[in-house]
């Protein structure tokens, strides 16, 4: 298939009369411009996420909102995942197999996980990499409407698995 778009795409250009490698070059070069603009948003998310997991801010911050989880419906194992899914998708994927290996895919804290990690967005890097590349310094009500609507899906997935569902 991607064959079949490369040659129509060259088609369509040498019809047009496009110069192919000098459009090419021109689209290289502004992903790499770009590319380089995103680069200090991309290392201070990062560095942030390291330091949040290193710290031990994260285990103590679990255990201290484990109630205020337990009276929206959530699993206490699946408070690290709430904290961590918004700051990193690799370090949350990460954590999601130790859930799982701990208390089971078929169980409620697993079936809850789950849908936490396969409905959620890595908020902060995604807002750092977009609103960077886009020029935007002032983010407004983006964050704080992702966050929230990131909470809601979360609180919907201890809904729909219920203490009787595992």
């Amino acid at each position: 298939m991607i064959g079949w778009l490369l040659g129509i795409s060259i088609l369509l250009a040498c019809w047009k009369r496009v110069d192919l490698f000098r459009s090419f070059s021109r689209g290289a070069k502004e992903g790499f411009e770009n590319a380089m603009g995103i680069m200090p948003a991309l290392a201070v998310t990062l560095i942030s996420i390291r330091v949040f997991e290193a710290s031990g801010i994260m285990k103590e911050l679990s255990a201290f909102l484990s109630p205020l989880a337990a009276g929206m419906g959530l699993p206490p194992g699946v408070m690290p995942l709430l904290l961590l899914r918004p700051l990193s998708g690799s370090a949350s994927l990460s954590l999601l197999n130790d859930i799982l290996r701990q208390y089971g895919p078929d169980s409620r804290t697993g079936l809850v996980a789950s849908a936490m990690m396969g409905s959620g967005e890595t908020i902060l890097y995604t807002c750092a990499v977009y609103l960077s590349a886009a020029g935007i310094s002032k983010s407004r009500y983006i964050i704080p409407v992702a966050l929230a609507g990131w909470l809601a899906g979360c609180v919907a997935a201890g809904l729909f698995f219920p203490e009787s569902f595992a």
